[in-house]
């Protein structure tokens, strides 16, 4: 349990904070002005100091380093006192556990920092073992080089140790590099220590300059977090330390850690600029999703393959203008594209379908032929179509659409109609040809079908008929116009003469999810679909739910998530700013918005 650290806004693993010091301070934050050391207890007894509510007092602590036997760590094992000021405990990764502080300081931290498959190891132990609501301190190890990994990696604390001690040996530190003093004819840097002619610039101002240089980054880094940009930044910071980047890649390879922190949907555009960008999670959980939760419900017609476009969502650019023009309905949409994998229309708003931009230069990495590849065969192995036309042009696509067509478990041939570029009068007179005869579908079936494939998508497989009928049932409306669509109950005895009944939720087209009413939530709940539940104390919640205020939550829930909220005074229904995991175990901070609200 904590009372003076709390987490605002989450990036992945890393957090935007706050320690509530007499003088709040931001994390990821330079420790150093506000860190106060009572000393080890290896030189000799240290009394519990009195403490105070401006520093954050590391307590008297034994620390030990990397590689220490686990009878010694148990033997010398230090308690926490309870104090009622900001404290910290010393503990090392390999046996963190809560010992009531608001911060934990890693003892162990320079074995690990500088080996990627140790730090990733390292820094999820301590972070599965620790509070989710408190901060994660590393000491003697940050430089403008690492420390923006290690805020991703989940790190809240750092300090100025590291970079001090080599300024006085004359390394001069910079976001992207390491140099000898003596190298430098010109100093790359406007800091203060840096305002001055080069023949005076001392070892002591070498010192001042990579702190400042530390704190410069950890600015950066904040600034990343509040934006959801910090990953774009990471993908080409790692590049300039090899430590860095085995590290970054021992992370993408830490699912279960990584997804769970990572926000369901944000703001910030996907950036898709280098190979790594098909590990993130944003990218493998919609590509995952689509190929085990989305279901194809326009079971008449034929799939229709077509590349992306620039313009987003895909069916306002020019080409899907041409495309639309050509199929008429008669064939169910689907688009391929790098970094995402397979897009069905209904999807082409939801979160990163219409929120990325990639570097479009018309040739094709293994890496990302491989990707999509597998997108299409999972998803036609899960879907039945009794046609695939694939109007996709000659370069990587078609290799991606015949690699698939060979699989064995692929058992459908390709049609291609693509002659040249497929907005050619041409490719577009071959692509309503073979389309000719097959029956269209209304705007009724494709409005109807856009909110149960989204509801499959957040929810779960099945989800979209659970709560809102398969196709040809009538347990529905929809009125507005796409992508702004209402779900109304198909009651139209509930109010004047044809109208329909209850409101039961509403697509946001800004990141193509539902948001429920309470009609809505309440026939979530008495479906089969997947619940995602936030149960509450005894109380009324008006505009937010606060951590302490829960009760139990559900695993599954992610930043970003639809959930109901109840408790025995209320039923509501909202967004989660915290995963379920978190909610739990948190103390403090916002669990979730509440939209709607009924009090029992």
């Amino acid at each position: 349990m904590t009372d003076y650290f709390e987490v605002h806004e989450r990036d992945g693993a890393a957090r935007l904070g706050e320690l509530r010091l007499a003088e709040p301070a931001a994390t990821p934050a330079l420790a150093d002005p506000f860190l106060e050391d009572a000393g080890s207890l290896w030189a000799g007894d240290r009394e519990v100091p009195d403490g105070d509510k401006a520093s954050l007092t590391i307590l008297p602590h034994r620390s030990f380093p990397a590689g220490t036997r686990e009878e010694v760590r148990e033997s010398f094992a230090v308690g926490h006192p309870d104090v009622d000021y900001p404290s910290a405990a010393v503990v090392d990764s390999r046996s963190a556990r809560d010992v009531g502080a608001d911060a934990y300081l890693l003892s162990d931290a320079a074995g690990f920092v500088g080996h990627g498959e140790g730090f990733r190891d390292a820094v999820v132990a301590a972070k599965e073992a620790l509070p989710a609501d408190t901060a994660l301190m590393l000491s003697g190890v940050a430089t403008p080089r690492n420390v923006a990994l290690l805020a991703y990696a989940g790190v809240d604390l750092v300090d100025a140790t590291l970079v001090r001690a080599k300024g006085t040996q004359g390394m001069y530190l910079t976001a992207d590099a390491e140099h000898f003093l003596e190298d430098l004819d010109e100093l790359p840097c406007a800091c203060p220590a840096c305002a001055q002619p080069r023949d005076e610039f001392t070892r002591a101002d070498c010192a001042e300059h990579n702190v400042n240089a530390l704190r410069a980054e950890l600015r950066r880094v904040r600034e990343r977090i509040r934006a959801g940009r910090l990953r774009d930044y990471i993908e080409g910071q790692t590049r300039h330390e090899q430590w860095l980047t085995a590290a970054f890649r021992e992370f993408d390879d830490q699912w279960g850690y990584m997804e769970e922190r990572t926000p369901l949907m944000r703001d910030a555009e996907v950036t898709a600029a280098t190979a790594e960008t098909l590990d993130r999670v944003e990218i493998r959980r919609f590509a995952d999703r689509v190929t085990s939760r989305y279901r194809n419900r326009f079971t008449d017609q034929p799939l229709v393959l077509v590349p992306c476009s620039a313009t987003k969502p895909y069916s306002d650019s020019q080409s899907h203008g041409q495309f639309h023009d050509a199929i008429q309905w008669r064939g169910h949409t689907v688009s391929m594209t790098s970094p995402i994998g397979v897009v069905p229309q209904e999807l082409e708003t939801t979160y990163p379908a219409q929120h990325y931009d990639a570097v479009v230069t018309g040739d094709w990495g293994e890496d990302e032929i491989g990707f999509v590849a597998e997108a299409l065969r999972r998803y036609l192995e899960r879907n039945d179509y009794s046609r695939v036309i694939a109007h996709i042009p000659e370069d990587g696509y078609r290799e991606i659409c015949e690699r698939v067509e060979s699989d064995p478990a692929i058992d459908i041939a390709f049609e291609y109609t693509c002659v040249g570029h497929p907005t050619s009068d041409e490719s577009l007179g071959e692509l309503n040809a073979a389309l000719q005869g097959e029956p269209a579908y209304s705007k009724r079936e494709r409005e109807h079908n856009t909110v149960r494939a989204i509801a499959d998508y957040l929810l779960g497989d099945g989800a979209g008929d659970d709560l809102f009928g398969g196709p040809g049932e009538a347990d529905i409306r929809t009125t507005g116009r796409y992508p702004k669509l209402q779900v109304w109950g198909d009651d139209p005895d509930a109010g004047r003469e044809g109208e329909p009944g209850e409101q039961l939720a509403t697509m946001v087209p800004q990141y193509g999810t539902l948001s429920f009413t309470l009609a809505g939530a309440r026939r979530w709940v008495a479906s089969d679909a997947p619940a995602k539940r936030v149960e509450i104390d005894r109380f009324v919640p008006h505009g937010s739910v606060l951590a302490p205020g829960v009760v139990n939550a559900d695993d599954e829930i992610r930043v970003g998530d639809e959930v109901v909220i109840e408790g025995p005074k209320a039923f509501a229904v909202g967004r989660a700013e915290m995963s379920g995991p978190e909610m739990v175990d948190s103390t403090r901070g916002v669990a979730s918005e509440v939209r709607h609200v009924d009090e029992k």
